[in-house]
């Protein structure tokens, strides 16, 4: 890893394919279609991972992502984010090459859409199961109704479906309260869907995110999931019990930079602008910004002790070591850090160096 010399991700290739297998095979056996949310890697050379495994559609969280993925023969693609009706060009522009879905979370976008849309897109109305941040609440079906009729009218929008996203797992502290989540959300999801399917018998129910669809397995009146995060998973997936420590397949390679023996204190080249400044409280009250981890031949392994990352700034990572390794770090070394979420992590960061082929992809 000599060619590593400021902070990169390292990737796993193998627990990557195994990751996504484990998914496909899921979603074949449950019944429902699999669209992987790219959002997470933002990668073409990942993406093909996805593609040589079967996959043929995908959700993006943004347009640049959808033409970024288009460039790479990737067809079906669901920007799974309100629709910005500020980018109507690159809408259009897209939408004349691809099969492109938009998300519609509020009534009041439409009548731009009726100006300035000249392409057929399909469409997904944005449901809120519980998480608070965008769509159209689960409980309102005249909102929902009054949405959908005018929708329909524009003969460019194609009604495909509703999407759900619950992102409340993550606030969740125990595997009981992700099925809880689960089954509330999927019920108002899949009532919604079968309430409109009289008018629209071919219009699905789509569910994401990647606590539920990693510990679920059957997903009852839901037709496609979208998890994102299971590529890589993370520090706090795993912390949900979402994944084993083995199927974490990312790390931030971070250089040591410099000692303290004075505060046992290790600094680290990798801080805000690497890692996030997304934390974990662990024991109630210490906050955490990712696990140091040490590479080895099989890829990385975590002290029998966890060591985390206590204090950030904005290139700076620093922490308490333990006095057992003091001598373990030296400046010049090269740390792993299991980041706290991999999306953001890897938004940041973007270069992949695959630790299984030695070389950058």
């Amino acid at each position: 890893m000599d060619d590593i010399i400021s902070p990169v991700l390292v990737v796993d290739e193998e627990k990557c394919r195994r990751n996504i297998r484990r998914m496909i095979n899921k979603a074949q056996h449950a019944g429902v279609d699999f669209r992987p949310h790219f959002k997470t890697h933002q990668s073409q050379a990942i993406g093909r991972w996805f593609r040589e495994l079967g996959v043929e559609k995908i959700a993006v969280s943004s347009m640049q992502m959808a033409d970024y993925f288009a460039h790479d023969q990737w067809q079906d693609i669901m920007v799974a984010f309100p629709v910005n009706v500020r980018e109507m060009k690159a809408i259009n522009r897209l939408a004349s090459t691809i099969n492109l879905g938009i998300l519609l979370a509020d009534p009041h976008v439409l009548d731009s859409l009726s100006d300035g849309l000249t392409q057929k897109v399909d469409f997904y109305v944005k449901i809120d199961v519980g998480t608070h941040r965008t769509g159209i609440d689960a409980e309102d079906i005249a909102g929902i109704e009054q949405l959908v009729e005018k929708a329909t009218h524009n003969p460019n929008l194609r009604f495909k479906g509703f999407v759900a996203h619950a992102g409340h797992t993550y606030q969740t502290n125990s595997l009981n309260d992700v099925h809880k989540v689960f089954r509330k959300g999927s019920k108002l999801l899949a009532g919604i869907t079968r309430h409109f399917k009289s008018r629209f018998p071919d219009i699905i129910a789509s569910w994401g995110d990647t606590p539920t669809c990693s510990l679920e397995s059957e997903f009852p009146g839901i037709d496609e999931i979208r998890p994102g995060n299971f590529v890589f998973y993370d520090l706090m997936q795993y912390h949900l019990a979402s994944c084993d420590q083995d199927q974490i397949a990312m790390v931030v390679a971070a250089p040591v930079v410099a000692k303290h023996k004075e505060r046992n204190e290790i600094v680290i080249y990798g801080g805000a602008v690497h890692l996030s400044k997304d934390y974990i409280i662990l024991n109630d009250t210490d906050k955490v910004y990712g696990e140091v981890v040490r590479f080895n031949e099989k890829g990385w392994e975590s002290f029998s002790n966890p060591i985390y990352v206590n204090r950030l700034s904005q290139e700076h990572g620093i922490f308490n070591c333990p006095d057992e390794h003091w001598e373990v770090f030296k400046p010049g070394d090269l740390l792993g850090i299991i980041p706290v979420h991999s999306c953001l992590t890897a938004d940041l960061l973007k270069t992949y160096y695959n630790i299984r082929e030695a070389k950058f992809l």
